[in-house]
């Protein structure tokens, strides 16, 4: 019993020190985030002649100097030419405002609705 409570232990601790630490962003630099998405976010005309309309939830990393360290969409919209828009719109921004305290991550929401 004792060996598999260490093996555990060692194997979350190899699992922690594998993965980037991220700080809780601050509400100031999460605006300006998501400003910067706002300005690259387009409608895919194909979506739009389909009538597709949704909500997508971004998991964005951006590293302490403000380069995307990686995103994933973590709710899709139902559509995935919206998704693929969602996924290309954190590439398209290119650099962020480096975080206060380090990398950070943060979840957006992205919404296309027809008007």
């Amino acid at each position: 019993m004792a060996k598999m409570w260490v093996r555990g232990a060692v194997l979350a601790l190899v699992c922690a020190a594998s993965a980037p630490a991220f700080a809780a962003p601050s509400p100031e630099w999460t605006g300006k985030v998501r400003q910067l998405l706002a300005s690259k976010q387009d409608y895919p005309r194909a979506a739009q002649v389909r009538g597709d309309e949704g909500t997508a939830k971004l998991k964005i990393d951006v590293a302490a100097d403000g380069s995307l360290a990686g995103v994933a969409l973590v709710q899709p919209t139902g559509s995935a030419t919206l998704d693929k828009e969602a996924l290309a719109v954190a590439r398209k921004v290119g650099a962020f405002p480096p975080p206060p305290g380090g990398a950070a991550s943060v979840v957006v929401p992205l919404t296309w609705k027809m008007m």
